[in-house]
């Protein structure tokens, strides 16, 4: 037992000094390095890119955490690429391992919960602004990127609002978003669909050249 004690000890000091550089560094950048060497799609990593956006920008407009929304937003879908849980599994794959691997390398509850809460069915109920706040850009981000795609210029800058609610109504253009998940998310943050809309555009035209989405020339 005493001889067990000094490797204890450096194992319990290693994971405090990993804990403690985490709390001394902006995390945004730290996070966005775990996506590049977590996924490999670009299409995956921009989803992440965007909801990254859209999060930071409604911490801004809280005076939230910005940087700590922004690691959310880049690290909740980190195993998607390699355990995409189609399955809808409530204990393994997607968002399970991830969560798991950021307990294990000392990234806090806050962040782990928010992304386990995104998940319909991991059963974590959405109680913080940060959880509902993920949940409600998640879906939404996508497909509005998904709306400045398919325009004529390709550009974030000529989307507003009535070109997504519009799109919206059409079943068939990106069928894979819930149009549910992205109603009962507004819902769930107390602000009306329209003002969701418009803030999540107003942060994807941030980023535009990352995303994609900054337009081609005539």
């Amino acid at each position: 037992m005493w001889c067990d004690l000094p490797q204890k000890l450096k194992a319990a000091t290693a994971s405090l000094f990993i804990k403690v550089a985490m709390m001394s560094e902006t995390l945004a950048p730290n996070a966005l390095k775990i996506l590049h060497e977590w996924v490999h799609s670009e299409s995956l990593r921009k989803h992440c890119y965007a909801v990254a956006d859209s999060i930071k920008h409604f911490a801004q407009l809280r005076s939230e955490d910005a940087d700590l929304w922004e690691a959310v937003g880049l690290l909740h879908d980190m195993d998607y690429e390699r355990y995409p849980n189609l399955e809808c599994s409530p204990t393994e794959g997607h968002p399970f391992v991830a969560v798991a691997w950021l307990r294990e390398n000392g990234w806090n509850e806050e962040i782990c919960r928010a992304i386990l809460s995104h998940a319909e069915y991991a059963n974590v109920s959405r109680e913080t602004a940060l959880e509902k706040t993920l949940y409600a850009v998640d879906e939404l981000s996508s497909f509005i990127v998904a709306v400045a795609l398919v325009r004529p210029t390709k550009s974030i800058h000529n989307v507003d609002v009535r070109a997504v609610k519009k799109k919206m109504k059409d079943k068939a253009f990106a069928r894979a978003v819930n149009r549910e998940d992205i109603v009962r998310g507004a819902q769930e943050l107390g602000m009306p669909l329209d003002d969701v809309i418009a803030e999540v555009i107003a942060a994807l035209k941030t980023d535009a050249e990352r995303l994609g989405l900054a337009g081609i020339a005539s």
